[in-house]
């Protein structure tokens, strides 16, 4: 009772701060800056999709003020902020839950996950020795990637060389971490596992206790 009192008076006067806090609360933006150029930058905004985003164009509550030579001055809910390339910066909520997931490795040491690719569902395996997400191609076709538009190939694996190719992903989500644009790899080879390849985890901060790993969400 005492606070709603505090807050009318606070009205009264026109101060108004009450219903600015609860504003910016509503406006909240997490901003990510991916990619720096001569007057634009590449922006990563509420976890979508990377816009590139040219000096004085406004995405949303989004405006790029200044391109520096490693960060971007942005508008971002009115207030005025210098992000550094690669830095996760929210603004304009009193707090911010990163977004993670914990995973727990299994009797081989492998850490297994389940998710999904383009809304499909699928197993995943952490592996940081595979450039990109790797799947077969009953997975892609499942979650509906068109390989007519990717890029054909050969590489090498344990079970010696095999056709491959180079895709995008439009969405991959875990937990509470959804990434879109993920670089994948589709081999002709069946997999039992989708690998989660560097191409997932590079936007990943990956940390490790034993047999426990968890990855928090960079952009």
């Amino acid at each position: 009772m005492g606070f709603m009192r505090m807050a009318n008076r606070m009205l009264r006067g026109g101060v108004g701060l009450v219903v600015a806090a609860f504003a910016l609360m509503a406006q909240a933006e997490d901003v990510s800056v991916v990619g720096l150029f001569a007057d634009k930058a590449v922006l990563v905004i509420d976890g979508g999709a990377p816009r590139t985003v040219r000096v004085g164009q406004a995405v949303g509550r989004v405006k790029l003020i200044e391109v520096g030579k490693d960060s971007a001055t942005l508008d971002i809910n009115g207030q005025r902020a210098r992000i550094g390339i690669g830095e996760p910066v929210s603004v304009g909520a009193t707090t911010g839950a990163q977004r993670q997931v914990t995973l727990v490795s299994d009797v081989r040491g492998h850490f297994l996950t389940n998710g999904t690719l383009n809304g499909s569902s699928v197993q995943f395996m952490v592996d940081t020795g595979a450039t990109a997400v790797a799947m077969d191609r009953a997975t892609a076709m499942r979650a509906g990637i068109n390989l007519s538009k990717g890029e054909a190939g050969m590489a090498g694996t344990a079970n010696g060389v095999v056709a491959t190719v180079r895709v995008k992903i439009a969405k991959i989500s875990i937990g509470d971490v959804t990434l879109y644009d993920v670089d994948g790899t589709v081999v002709s080879a069946p997999m039992p596992q989708v690998l989660l390849g560097m191409s997932f985890l590079n936007r990943m901060e990956m940390r490790r206790d034993g047999s426990t790993m968890v990855l928090t969400q960079r952009y």
